[in-house]
């Protein structure tokens, strides 16, 4: 084999090694069924270190959607706005997302901001969509009015 061949080979293999080396994260959703369970029993904190280490390698907006809720409920609001932020970026029409922010936002005194995700809703779903109806409820239950009741 020539100097010029082994060159054009060895260009040729570089990119799969380094793309082995360094794979993007998957999209694939994995079983989240052991997390969503800690989050049904409260325990957030656990769950957040398990989604954390899940977001290392799968890039899905209901990791990060339920890694800012988990956050949300340990009241880091901060950190939780981050993650739907990407979840977000990840998927805009995310609903779960959507409507979780808005309660972010609401505990976060941001009225507007959470009737924008109610109203983003709505053209998503309906209001027939449980997370419009639920948004729609913690909004109502702030002492907030949500606008025309059509």
């Amino acid at each position: 084999m020539s100097v010029h061949s082994l060159a054009i080979a060895w260009c040729l293999a570089l990119p799969l090694a380094v793309g082995a080396a360094g794979a993007p994260p998957s999209s694939d959703l994995p079983d989240l069924s052991g997390v969503r369970e800690r989050i049904y029993r409260g325990q957030f904190a656990q769950a957040v270190t398990q989604l954390r280490e899940l977001a290392r390698t799968v890039r899905h907006a209901e990791v990060y959607n339920l890694l800012g809720y988990s956050l949300r409920e340990l009241k880091r609001y901060g950190e939780a706005a981050h993650w739907y932020r990407e979840a977000l970026l990840y998927d805009p029409e995310h609903r779960p997302t959507l409507e979780y922010q808005g309660e972010l936002f609401l505990a976060l005194g941001d009225v507007a901001g959470a009737r924008r995700n109610l109203r983003y809703l709505e053209l998503l779903c309906g209001r027939e969509c449980a997370e419009y109806r639920l948004l729609r409820k913690a909004v109502v239950d702030a002492g907030h009015a949500v606008g025309d009741p059509r």
